[in-house]
């Protein structure tokens, strides 16, 4: 009976599940760490609380009047534009606020408690998804005041939100490799800020492609960042889902297939 293999293989079976349960366990305690550590220094949500609404007075303001002829016409092509480029950037901190910890020695400390090696870093990434949410409200309910009467219904309003949040946790697999790698925080958002830079504002969320130079809108309108615009202008303004959201949904996956692996892989190396 001790060498019965069916005996065996089922009690390889119950230890790989209670390990799995116990990282899931570890990983969401991590994510209450990062909870607290927001509530401690409230400062970190700037970002997500103060540049969706500057963001979407200043370029409003400014634009709507030269690309819509007025402000209210310009509020259904600039909000989802707002909503995407503030929760994408938003991502960055991600693998900002994990070199520091690695940086501080937080990890070496982790390493002698009896968690999960792989919960800190997937704790990170659940907590982060809190600031997405608090910026997709803030971005919305900012539009909401201004005017902004999605055509959609609330239903494909929280669609959106939702499509918005997916995608940009799966972009933080992006930073989260950069933070792992990288030697310095300030290197990790200088390298962040070079690929997402371009990315967000070389797209239609602030003007229509067709308005731009011939040369200029075949990158505009290959631009990932485009048609997650597109696929939360069709959900808000007209509750319908077309090509952009299912690519939108492909790349996301694409990026999780490939930084999920090679994140975990450097992370576990230097952890």
């Amino acid at each position: 009976m001790k060498n019965n293999p069916i005996m065996q293989e089922a009690k390889s079976q119950l230890r790989h599940k209670s390990s799995f349960s116990q990282a899931v366990q570890h990983s969401l305690t991590m994510a209450y760490r990062g909870l607290l550590k927001i509530k401690r220094t409230p400062e970190q949500l700037f970002d997500v609380t103060l540049q969706p609404i500057i963001f979407t007075l200043m370029f409003t303001y400014i634009f709507g009047g030269a690309i819509a002829g007025n402000v209210q016409s310009y509020l259904p092509i600039i909000i989802p534009g707002i909503l995407v480029q503030t929760v994408i950037s938003t991502s960055i901190v991600t693998g900002v606020q994990l070199r520091e910890d690695m940086d501080k020695g937080v990890f070496d400390r982790f390493k002698s408690l009896p968690i999960a090696r792989i919960a800190p870093l997937a704790g990170a990434l659940i907590a982060d998804t809190v600031r997405y949410t608090i910026a997709t409200v803030l971005t919305f309910l900012m539009g909401y005041i201004m005017g902004y009467h999605p055509e959609g219904g609330l239903g494909y309003v929280v669609l959106a939100a939702l499509l918005v949040i997916v995608c940009s946790w799966c972009v933080s697999w992006i930073f989260a490799f950069f933070g792992v790698i990288a030697r310095t925080a300030s290197s990790v958002q200088g390298i962040s800020m070079i690929v997402l830079f371009p990315l967000t504002f070389l797209s239609n969320a602030f003007v229509p492609a067709d308005t731009l130079p011939n040369w200029l809108q075949w990158f505009v309108k290959l631009n990932p960042i485009s048609h997650l615009v597109t696929a939360v202008r069709n959900l808000t303004n007209s509750g319908t889902m077309g090509w952009d959201l299912s690519i939108s949904l492909i790349g996301a996956a694409v990026i999780v297939m490939i930084f999920a692996p090679i994140t975990v892989r450097a992370y576990m190396r230097r952890t």
